[in-house]
């Protein structure tokens, strides 16, 4: 369920919605590494600041989301976003996949400027996976039959063990990371129909026949891509 496999084409035309989200990362982040004036200005502009939000920039409660402050902070929740996502935007279609992915963003930082200090700033992703991972728990408990027993596992452990980190490090935003969880449970209710609208959410049209190099290539393409990244990413860095 939770492995990619399709090629970066197949990718693409079935999982829009990661597609886009993951496209946004990465150019606001290349933009923020370019270091011109115009582009540090912007992200001082659409980082989320809860003084900011105070004087009525109700913007930082919604760019937040798509902004990374680090390469590593980037690699994680796109990675992440790669590999858990496509199964929920094929079970719910791709703009209530939207919905959910940024509600739960909103919410967690609206949730962020309620409870933390007036001076704290942030930026990330990280609530509105959150969110993914918290409508994957309704998934688990009240809509069985889209996830068997093997991937409702996994899902619990990576949700508990991501829930354990996130009250370890001092720098992580624990209050995004529960109220996304919070509001991704909740819009599952929401979004998650009772049956299935489709007969298999990973099927695509595949050759029953490939050869060698070909078969290779348009298997593991997406992979190849992300690696590719991560490496020109780390050179560019150094």
């Amino acid at each position: 369920m939770f492995r990619r496999t399709e090629s970066l084409h197949t990718f693409i035309r079935l999982y829009p919605a990661v597609t886009i989200i993951s496209c946004i990362h990465v150019v606001l982040w290349i933009m923020m590494k370019l270091s011109f004036p115009i582009f540090t200005l912007l992200f001082s502009f659409l980082t989320g600041y809860n003084a900011g939000v105070h004087s009525g920039e109700w913007w930082r409660l919604i760019t937040p989301i798509f902004l990374h402050t680090s390469f590593s902070h980037l690699l994680f929740n796109t990675i992440t976003l790669i590999i858990f996502a496509p199964p929920l935007e094929r079970m719910v279609k791709s703009i209530y996949f939207l919905v959910i992915y940024s509600a739960s963003g909103i919410i967690a930082n609206i949730a962020t400027y309620l409870i933390m200090p007036m001076d704290y700033s942030h930026a990330g992703a990280s609530g509105a996976i959150f969110g993914i991972l918290g409508t994957y728990m309704f998934i688990c408990f009240f809509r069985k039959e889209y996830m068997d027993q093997k991937n409702s596992q996994m899902i619990l452990t990576v949700t508990a063990i991501a829930l354990v980190l996130s009250f370890i490090d001092a720098h992580i935003n624990v209050v995004a990371h529960v109220t996304g969880l919070l509001a991704g449970f909740l819009l599952g209710k929401v979004f998650v129909r009772k049956k299935p609208s489709f007969i298999h959410y990973t099927y695509y049209h595949q050759p029953v026949r490939q050869e060698g190099m070909k078969l290779f290539f348009k298997k593991w393409s997406i992979w190849i891509f992300v690696f590719v990244f991560i490496l020109a990413a780390i050179l560019y860095v150094l």
